[in-house]
């Protein structure tokens, strides 16, 4: 009886270690030997799979399972940086047990059977992998992992999504794409499905982070299918994921950065407004597009003193080609293109700073040039069933030069400086204008996904290139490392008031994903908008990280001037604003590259202890200072906002409000609602009617006095690639606002960087009972003036009490420290 027993049990533990595989599945199984570091690498033997941790700095490793024991070499595409110091880890083995400590970290792996358990130093558990041995599983060609859900757990990022903010018990697919199907509003624009730009990246309200390496189609299972447990699978590859710590969601996106690599700086003119045009003919309607078209739409938005600075032409500059149709690219102006150099000139000479082209990417024959047949005939197109195939192979940076030296080259020397590269998820997928499917196999479901990216990635660095400047690129798809080429729009939603609000989720999403420079159509792409849908949609788009305006409604199009007074003045009054402030935007851009803080921050970022902001997804962070609060809702009067703990005050009105509750606020047509936050210092520069107008001979800071605050105003030359080796230089303001009044240290700036001479006018929203008596600037009194126009003329102070608004006006400039002190 004894002695079957033990069969019986022997039989049990043998179940538990090779069931998997009996099922089409395999767990890594029990550990069995070869536990060893090397360097800041730890290896485990386990029965089915070879397990490592490679660890990056003391509070970020990277986890990997591999089943034929054989490790992959690192992929060049997603991450951008693999060499890391050495980092020490003391390692210790016990009976069931290994522990791996670092500074920040314990690590306890499991050895029967295996798994991952992580500690803070303190001892609270930050995630482990789920019990009886489901923590890393093989199906087939798929991995997965599992992990256990903590009940106050909550998870944002996964790219630019329009379904939800808090993906908690949410099943997620992620592959670059656009919904499948007709009519639209059953297929592309299921806000479901669109997929643009997934990122297979994620970060827990409990300080960790995820980044899931892999480019294959992968499914996550956030919670839904069991509340105590979490899961994400790939189709394929190596199961490979890295692990960090935070704790905060700013810290734990300066890591994933770090990983995939920091967004560069753009231009610093592409923060003023972006314009598409189809030409004067949108599809269907090619024959009335024209160079002329364009050249008028420039001077009319210099006609009316809408600041514009970039434009591109859309789809119908081209032929469409003998092969592909309208999803190819010929590279040959359509012949009512007449003088397209001469365009492009016409349109710098109006002080454009960059013109665009877009393109899709596959090659096509035209009338004079037979690029496709070239391309195929040198094997520079991807191959395809059947067919050498149509696909430029920007895996291949010989077909990537002659790509560049055979088709864009043409229109780069005719003055083009950028592309809008359109359809990259059509590699492996159907395209958007096109039956076709491109090419197809196995290796063709992770290339589906990097794709958007080296095809984004070619253009930016060419035309960087040949520019001689920072590079720009405009691309609608993208994944892990899309950061980098810098920068997306949110696909071609229509004009109702139905998608409006997932637009807005798409850039809080994406924010949250490392991704900062991102936009979307303002007022939508298809139809004609209601008016008060376009005055609302352009209120926010003049708060996104890039304005960008293009429809494609035959003959309206998106421009203001079409949709009536109220809309002119709206977009006039926002597209000024917005070009007032590039500086305080420029300082968050270059925040942005140093850390993968977002311009557009949602609000769980800086508060991802508060569940009050895990479902607000239409407020959001402009920056480190300014929350502003869209209003989604036709003929709304009034919205609610949720004011996050600290003290705030309306932009527009100066009233304190006190933060950690929700208040109702009025929202009258011309007015989106934005709040500073306590201590807000908002540097401005002065109205232009494009960017570079005139020198900025003073520099406005918007104050809302709350005790101490600092901003760090970033200033180098706007253009070049030099910030990279430090020509830059950052101006330190502080305010402190004491009992006594207010105190105001300009610091002179610190760089390598020579910024021009600007003094300075603060703009104080005086929020204390007590008027200000006196005004001193390094210890001598300054001088009261009648009006705040007076200091137009020079310096002094005014203080305006019916609008409870302290003027001062710097004597000194940034070649010096300047104080200003503000006694009650």
């Amino acid at each position: 009886m004894i002695h079957r027993l033990k069969q019986v049990v022997t039989f049990l533990i043998l179940l538990q270690v090779f069931c998997l595989p009996v099922l089409g599945q395999s767990s890594v199984g029990n550990y069995q030997s070869g536990f060893r570091q090397q360097g800041n690498e730890v290896f485990f033997k386990s029965a089915n799979a070879d397990v490592k941790l490679e660890f990056y700095t003391p509070d970020m490793f990277r986890v990997r399972a591999s089943w034929d024991r054989k490790f992959q070499p690192n992929e060049p595409y997603m991450v951008v940086k693999y060499d890391f110091p050495k980092v020490a880890v003391k390692t210790s083995e016990q009976a069931d047990h290994f522990l791996l400590q670092t500074d920040k970290l314990d690590i306890k792996v499991n050895k029967a059977p295996f798994g991952i358990a992580v500690y803070t130093k303190e001892g609270k558990l930050l995630t482990a992998d789920a019990t009886g041995g489901e923590g890393f599983v093989k199906d087939g060609q798929a991995v997965a992992v599992k992990k256990q859900l903590a009940p106050d757990e909550h998870f944002f990022g996964f790219g630019e999504r329009m379904d939800f903010l808090d993906q908690r018990n949410k099943k997620l697919s992620m592959n670059v794409g656009r919904g499948k199907g007709l009519p639209h509003h059953v297929g592309a624009y299921n806000v479901l499905e669109a997929n643009y730009s997934p990122v297979p990246f994620f970060m827990s309200t409990r300080g960790y982070g995820i980044f899931f390496h892999t480019a294959y189609p992968t499914e996550w299972d956030m919670g839904m299918s069991n509340p105590e447990s979490y899961s994400f699978k790939a189709e394929g590859g190596e199961l490979d994921y890295y692990f960090m710590y935070g704790p905060s969601f700013p810290d734990l996106l300066n890591s994933y950065t770090t990983l995939t690599g920091k967004s560069p700086l753009l231009p610093e003119f592409a923060l003023g407004l972006h314009v598409g045009t189809y030409s004067g003919g949108t599809w269907g309607h090619e024959a009335e597009t024209s160079d002329k078209y364009v050249v008028e739409l420039g001077r009319k938005f210099r006609t009316y003193g809408i600041p514009a600075d970039i434009l591109h032409l859309d789809s119908t500059w081209r032929i469409f080609g003998k092969n592909g149709g309208k999803g190819a690219t010929s590279f040959e102006w359509r012949p009512t293109f007449k003088d397209p150099k001469g365009m492009f000139d016409s349109l710098y000479a109006m002080d454009y700073k960059m013109v665009g082209l877009h393109l899709r990417p596959r090659f096509d024959n035209g009338n004079q040039l037979n690029l496709l047949a070239m391309a195929q005939e040198q094997g520079f197109v991807y191959p395809e069933q059947d067919s050498p195939g149509e696909f430029v192979n920007f895996f291949d940076q010989k077909a990537v030069d002659w790509w560049w030296q055979n088709g864009v080259k043409r229109i780069a020397d005719q003055g083009a400086m950028f592309l809008k590269t359109d359809e990259g998820s059509a590699f492996g997928a159907l395209a958007n204008e096109s039956e076709k499917v491109g090419p197809t196999g196995e290796d063709i479901k992770w290339k589906h996904n990097i794709f958007p990216l080296i095809y984004t990635k070619a253009s930016f660095e060419k035309f960087q290139e040949h520019n001689g400047m920072r590079g720009m690129a405009h691309t609608r798809e993208g994944y892990a490392g899309i950061q980098r080429y810098p920068f997306i729009w949110a696909g071609d939603w229509p004009s109702e008031w139905q998608y409006f609000a997932p637009v807005i989720k798409a850039g809080l999403n994406i924010g949250l994903s490392g991704v900062s420079n991102w936009s979307h159509n303002m007022g939508g792409f298809e139809h004609v908008a209601d008016p008060e849908l376009y005055i609302r949609w352009v209120q926010f788009g003049m708060f996104s990280p890039v304005a960008h305006l293009l429809g494609m409604e035959h003959p309206t199009y998106k421009e203001p001037w079409n949709y009536g007074e109220d809309a002119l003045r709206n977009f006039k009054k926002y597209d000024l604003l917005r070009y007032r402030l590039i500086p305080y935007m420029y300082s968050n851009a270059y925040n942005n590259h140093t850390t993968g803080v977002p311009l557009m921050r949602a609000l769980v970022l800086e508060h991802q202890n508060d569940p009050n902001v895990y479902d607000v997804a239409d407020q959001f962070m402009f920056g480190n200072n300014l929350l502003v609060n869209p209003v989604t809702t036709k003929g709304a009067k009034t919205r609610t906002v949720y004011l996050p703990e600290g003290t705030w005050f309306d932009y527009w009105t100066g009233k304190k409000y006190e933060g950690k509750q929700y208040v109702h606020v009025l929202t009258p047509l011309d007015t989106i609602p934005i709040f500073a936050k306590g201590g807000a210092i908002i540097p401005m520069q002065p109205e232009m009617k494009y960017f570079g107008e005139k020198p900025v001979n003073t520099i406005t800071l918007d104050i809302f006095p709350h005790g101490a605050s600092k901003f760090e105003l970033y200033e180098d030359d706007g253009k070049s690639l030099d910030y990279k080796n430090g020509e830059y230089a950052i101006t330190e303001i502080n305010s402190n606002q004491t009992t006594s009044g207010l105190n105001l240290a300009i610091k002179k700036p610190k760089g390598k960087y020579k910024v021009p001479s600007h003094n300075y006018l603060a703009k104080i929203h005086w929020n204390d009972k007590n008027a200000p008596a006196s005004v001193t600037e390094n210890g001598k009194k300054v001088k009261a003036v009648a009006n705040a126009a007076a200091l137009e003329r020079g310096a002094g102070w005014y203080y305006d009490a019916q609008n409870n608004l302290l003027w001062i006006k710097t004597k000194r400039s940034n070649k010096e420290d300047i104080n200003l002190a503000v006694k009650l």
